[in-house]
Order: C-alpha cells, then sequence, then structure tokens
C-alpha cells in the first residue's frame, strides 16, 4: 500500500522517481480504509531532506500511511523557508488533541547542550508526556532518543572527544525481538554524533531492553516496552551521501576533521560512498509499523488508552 503525503511536497517528486508507491489526497479519500497515522516531530535543520528520507522508509511498508509533518511552537527553523512550513507542517500545539498510531521524533544538531539549555527543552518534555496518551508507538532518533532517555529515565549523555562518523558494524543482542525480525546477526549502520549514552547509565530497574550495539560504536536501539517506544542513537535512515555532505561541512569548519570511519571506498573520500544499510533501514522500519498494525486499536480514540 501506498504513502500518504501532500500532493505538492517536494519529497514527492524524489519519491515518485525511486519507484515509491505514494497516493494523492483525492484519491485517499475515496478509499474505505483506515491509515495508520503517523506523525514526524522534524527538528532536523534541513527539513525536506528529513521528510524524504523518513517518507521513503515509511512508504516501502505494506500498509496505508498517512504522514503528517509537526513542528515545535518554542523554535523558528533558520534553514526552512518559512512558505514550506507554513504549506506541510502544523505545530504541536495544533495537534495536541489527535492521536496517532506511530510518532517519529528526529535528532537536532543540540546535542553537546545541556538539555535544560536548549530553548525548546520545555515543548519538548511536554510532547514526551503527551506521547504516552496519544500515541501507540513512538521512534525517536540521535538526540531526540537522548533527550527521551533523559526525560523518562534520567539518563545523561557524554561527550565524545571528537564526533563518532561513519558506518559502524552492529550486533543483534535480541534476534528474537520482533522489531528486528529478518535482520542479519550484523549489520552495519550510519553513525554521527558528538555524545554518547553508555550501556552502565541505563537503570536496572527501567525495563529498557537494548536490542542492537556496536563493539566500536556503543549504544544502537533500545526498546522501552513499558512506553511503548523505541530509542535509535544512530541513523539507519541517511541517504548514502549524508555521511560525505556533513563531513564536507565539518571539514570547512575544522580542516583537521577526520573522515567518516568504513565508508569512502579504500579511504578514498573523492569515490562515491556506497548505501550499505539500506536494506537493514527498510526491514527495520517495517517491522516496526507492522508491530504498529498488529496492535494499535482500530478507533483512533482508543490509541493511547
Amino acid at each position: 500500500m501506498p504513502i500518504k503525503i501532500p500532493d505538492t511536497l517536494p519529497a514527492r517528486a524524489t519519491l515518485e522517481a525511486e519507484g515509491v508507491v505514494l497516493m494523492r489526497e483525492t484519491d485517499a479519500a475515496r478509499q474505505d480504509i483506515r491509515p495508520l497515522r503517523i506523525g514526524l516531530l522534524n527538528l532536523m535543520p534541513d527539513k525536506p531532506k528529513t521528510e524524504t528520507q523518513f517518507a521513503r522508509l515509511l512508504g516501502a511498508t505494506p500498509l496505508q500511511v498517512e504522514l503528517s509533518l509537526v513542528q515545535l511552537a518554542s523554535h523558528t527553523s533558520r534553514n526552512t523557508p518559512a512558505e514550506h512550513l507554513a504549506a506541510f507542517y502544523r505545530t504541536w500545539d495544533e495537534v495536541a488533541n489527535e492521536r496517532f498510531d506511530g510518532f517519529i521524533i528526529t535528532g537536532a544538531p543540540v546535542e553537546t547542550l545541556p538539555f535544560e539549555a536548549v530553548g525548546y527543552w520545555d515543548e519538548l518534555r511536554r510532547i514526551l508526556d503527551w506521547t504516552q496518551d496519544h500515541v501507540h508507538s513512538c521512534l525517536t532518533i540521535c538526540w531526540g532518543a537522548q533527550a527521551a532517555l533523559r526525560h523518562f529515565h534520567g539518563v545523561g549523555k557524554h561527550v565524545l572527544t571528537e564526533k563518532r562518523s561513519g558506518v559502524y558494524a552492529h550486533n543483534l543482542v535480541a534476534p528474537f525481538s520482533p522489531y528486528l525480525r529478518g535482520l542479519a546477526d550484523e549489520i552495519d549502520v550510519p553513525v554521527s554524533r558528538w555524545t554518547e549514552v553508555r550501556p552502565e547509565d541505563l537503570p536496572a530497574d527501567g525495563g529498557l531492553k537494548v536490542l542492537l550495539e556496536s563493539e566500536e560504536a556503543g549504544l544502537c536501539l533500545i526498546e522501552d516496552p513499558a512506553r511503548r517506544s523505541l530509542h535509535m542513537f544512530n541513523h539507519l535512515e541517511y541517504d548514502a551521501g549524508t555521511l560525505a555532505e556533513e563531513y564536507v561541512r565539518d571539514r570547512a569548519k575544522d580542516p583537521t576533521t577526520p573522515q567518516p570511519a568504513n565508508y569512502f571506498p579504500n579511504g578514498d573520500p573523492e569515490r562515491t560512498p556506497r548505501n550499505r544499510w539500506r536494506s537493514h533501514a527498510h526491514l527495520l522500519f517495517a517491522n516496526w509499523i507492522n508491530q504498529i498494525y498488529q496492535t494499535t486499536p482500530f478507533d483512533l480514540a482508543d490509541v493511547g488508552r
């Protein structure tokens, strides 16, 4: 089944060119079916690129998905045109009375700041609380995952001596988890962060389950069953060239920036990197959507209860 996104969203042309099955709003209105409602709280600076990355993965699942784009009310993006935000986004205040089968909270370029120093920290905490009775399943990414663990479990983060960037091998710690169904015992995952959460930081009585981790890069994916949440510290949604774009940007600021590990062919930044994680990303998202479909109430009014 296709993903339903606004007819004029810029991501539509890219996804159509890739063969992702899309549904126009007018066609969706004629079908007697309840699509899964997925909200995307997009905290990334380049919002159109992030929209495309997540819509690509959500649109590859066999179920009909309706994607709603959400932004913060307490923060104004400086990197995305205001007309784009006005046309395609609603603030959390505008959707706070709605319910969602799934809700994604992305990372944000604020991870070296103390949580309390982030200008929208209070609003994000209210959103995290709201997911507990308005969302059936929540997926948090990178800093969003760190923020959720801090808010719900008091878990801190550690600033790394240098940015951890590259594609690292990760092991399945819980191979029989329904979220990891079909994944190989070892998978490559893009990593891009300045901070980390360590296994010893996790509370023993928090009910948290580590699903994926790396000997080199540390924790990757944690399940929080009591809060119906998955916390992903890394970036399976990344395009093949995303780490290269970040490397060029970081190197412009600091010429001594090391290249992403295990990424460029033969360690040559002039060569085009290959996407070695695409299938893992599609399978993980398909498993997440399937778990939502199998367990979410049919009546949206019952979501979160």
